[in-house]
């Protein structure tokens, strides 16, 4: 995921130290209830402990990261962002090892079966957390497809904007990005003195990015884009207001502190960026690859275990494509094919608005085709909507972004319609189901309407192999549901399979075997038929967010091999609704949890 005018200056002056104020009680206020609870015996039974502790964390996340409430709907603190200074990022760290120490203390035999695996899927989660306190994760705060430069707009753009209440609260959040951008020129400074650094080839497009924030005119800022569409219920009088109050801000504070961020990225940063791109080449980068393999993928897998199963599902695919090639007639190699698929205008759409609208039939089609494969539809609805103007050159193809009831506002497919020549139309079945319905949409809106579940399980964001896995899994549900008639359709379903193979061999050959980016650019362009600008934009993804890409072909062959494993065991019995049910019912889990689980509902079928 995210100075004034009149009586403005009277109200942001005060805004900061009455917010800090109560910070500080509302933090010692928790304080006290985490001490209260922190001793074996001091809660009625150790189930009630670790509800009680579970529940009071839950009000620390809103208070130390108050845009987690903003993507849930949660209205508190919506007036703050996450203080990201040194001083109290040190904090949240002991905050963090001192909230694990506690949970351990809880007697684990002491709990039923259902609060077990809860207890387990928490701690293993802050266990992780306070492993990566080792590594210099903070101070690399922006690549090209993150930080401040892209999140801030996108969690404006989300808030509500009912009433002038919400409005007020948006300009007081917006009142503190001028300190978000100076505590970023902070830690970018300190990756420079202890060489952690994103790799320079991979930032060319930062600089620009940065002035997408902070055009002339404010109101073609995507930091005001809120105050653009203000909706009726608020008088002219009022608009215009808020509005003159939004434009004062920006001018005296939004504006200039992203023009620092961009002096200091262009004059100093960028030139003293790192030149080498493997992970292995930061500080103590071996040890941090190998965390970060192991977070993502929720496996102990070593990344020269995950290359070989890469090559192995490269190969397996190849094979599968070149079958796929020739029911469209066509008698040349692959390499021909692939420069047929890239090249050919009748494979791309003319118009932003026509790619927009085929993805809007695809998903269309999708909706009705869920009720043959789920017990259990989500109620949030989704839409389909383009990449922000301000990012679409250098991100990925496409992505999701969560809902949420609460704040009644619906999941968004996000499709790139940059560069139209790179977006071919036989991906876009294969990508519609992986990132709306049955992929992404559909798992994250049922995790989020999961009621009865702790919040940490409803509103997790963790759990990269079963969140991507599911989304590639859901792919090649695409049959199932009246998808990949047409070869191209097929051989794109094909591609994208590939692509995600691709990623367990360039990811680990560059950060742990020595590949360069040619090499990984040449190996990808060899194996699938994506475009030149997409498969440069993916690989310099893997590069920024090392092992993240790993996640999703380890994750869908896991989910795979558990459904030919519980099909083959309950033969005629499968339900394919119930087993679905089961792997979506409980919400995102790390893969050896997911399996415990499956095979608990396989047992239960045969009893």
């Amino acid at each position: 995921m995210l100075r004034r005018f009149g009586w403005l200056t009277a109200f942001c002056l005060l805004a900061a130290p009455v917010a800090w104020a109560d910070y500080t009680s509302e933090r010692q206020a928790l304080l006290e209830r985490e001490a209260a609870l922190a001793e074996p015996g001091s809660a009625e039974s150790e189930a009630a402990r670790f509800k009680a502790l579970t529940d009071l964390y839950f009000d620390w996340v809103l208070l130390e990261q108050p845009e987690f409430g903003t993507y849930f709907g949660i209205d508190r603190y919506q007036d703050r962002w996450t203080d990201n200074s040194r001083v109290a990022t040190r904090r949240r760290e002991a905050d963090t090892r001192r909230s694990l120490q506690i949970l351990e203390s809880i007697d684990r035999r002491a709990l039923d079966a259902e609060t077990r695996f809860n207890y387990d899927l928490i701690v293993s989660q802050l266990r992780m957390d306070v492993a990566s306190q080792r590594f210099f994760n903070d101070e690399m705060p922006i690549n090209q497809l993150s930080g401040i430069h892209q999140n801030l707009a996108q969690i404006l753009s989300i808030m509500p904007t009912r009433s002038v209440d919400d409005y007020q609260t948006l300009l007081s959040r917006m009142d503190g990005i001028e300190s978000l951008v100076d505590n970023t020129l902070i830690w970018l400074q300190r990756g420079l003195e202890v060489g952690a650094t994103p790799p320079r080839i991979t930032l060319r497009e930062v600089p620009q990015q940065i002035l997408n924030q902070i055009p002339e005119t404010p109101a073609d800022s995507p930091l005001l884009a809120p105050f653009q569409r203000m909706p009726e219920s608020i008088s002219a009088d009022q608009q215009a207001l808020l509005k003159q109050r939004a434009e004062a801000l920006y001018r005296t504070e939004l504006r200039p502190a992203f023009m620092r961020l961009h002096e200091f990225f262009t004059t100093v940063y960028l030139p003293r960026a790192r030149e080498s791109i493997a992970m292995t080449d930061l500080p103590d980068g071996e040890a941090w690859y190998a965390h970060n393999v192991k977070v993502r993928t929720t496996t102990d897998l070593t990344p020269q275990q995950i290359h070989d199963i890469g090559l192995a599902e490269v190969r397996r695919i190849r094979q599968a494509m070149i079958a796929v090639m020739r029911k469209t007639g066509h008698a040349g190699d692959l390499a021909s094919f692939f420069d047929k698929l890239r090249s050919d205008p009748a494979f791309y759409f003319d118009t932003p608005e026509a790619l927009l609208s085929a993805y809007r039939d695809i998903a269309k089609r999708a909706d009705p085709e869920l009720v043959k494969l789920f017990g259990h539809l989500p109620r949030t609805p989704y839409g389909v909507v383009p990449v922000p103007a301000y990012a679409e050159k250098s991100q990925t193809t496409a992505y999701y972004q969560p809902g949420s009831l609460e704040a009644g506002r619906p999941g968004n497919f996000f499709a790139n319609t940059y560069a139209l020549d790179t977006r071919p139309k036989w991906e876009m079945e294969a990508l519609t189901l992986h990132e709306a319905v049955p992929g992404h949409h559909l798992q994250i809106a049922i995790q989020q309407e999961l009621g009865d579940l702790p919040w940490y399980r409803r509103y997790g964001w963790g759990h990269t192999a079963f969140v991507e896995g599911w989304g590639l899994y859901a792919e090649s549900l695409g049959k199932e549901m009246g998808f990949y008639t047409d070869p191209y359709s097929e051989f794109g379903a094909l591609t994208y399979e590939m692509w995600r193979a691709i990623r367990l061999v360039v990811d680990t050959g560059m950060h742990a075997l020595g590949w360069s980016r040619q090499q990984a650019i040449d190996f990808f362009k060899a194996n699938a038929g994506k475009t030149e600008h997409d498969i440069t934009v993916e690989v310099d993804r893997y590069i920024v967010w090392p092992g993240q890409a790993l996640a999703y072909k380890i994750g869908q062959l896991r989910i795979k091999q558990l459904r030919e494993e519980a099909e083959a065991t309950l033969g005629d019995a499968f339900d394919i609704r119930g087993f679905h049910d089961t792997v979506l019912g409980a919400g995102a889990m790390p893969l050896d949890l997911l399996e415990g689980r499956v095979n608990d509902w396989v047992q239960a079928q045969q009893d």
